[in-house]
Parts: structure tokens; C-alpha cells; sequence
């Protein structure tokens, strides 16, 4: 919905901004090409990784 006095570009600007903070795209991108199971796990265990790795810098 436009708002009043709101410009069509503003309109756009914000309808951007609120589906860049949904997540949409990103789950848009990631939904394009199907992806294997086992690429889905390796591709955690790395986050999980890092995240571990990350908490441990930290506890020092």
C-alpha cells in the first residue's frame, strides 16, 4: 500500500527493504536449483564450524 504524499519510488524503496528483512530473496536463491542432501549437511557442518570456532576465539 502507497502511503500518502509517498512517491512511487519511495514505495519501492521500502517494499524492497521489508522483503530484503523477510528473507525472501535470500530463500528465493537458495530454493533455485535443487540441491543434494549431503551438499545441505556439508554446508552446516561448516557453519557449525565456524560458529565453533568463533565462540572459542572469543572465550579466551
Amino acid at each position: 500500500m502507497v502511503r500518502d504524499r509517498e512517491t512511487i519510488q519511495e514505495a519501492v524503496r521500502r517494499f524492497r527493504k521489508l522483503v530484503e528483512r523477510s528473507g525472501i530473496k535470500k530463500e528465493m536463491r537458495r530454493r533455485e536449483f535443487y540441491e543434494k542432501p549431503s551438499e545441505t549437511n556439508r554446508r552446516a557442518r561448516l557453519r557449525a564450524e565456524r560458529r565453533n570456532k568463533r565462540t572459542r576465539m572469543l572465550s579466551r
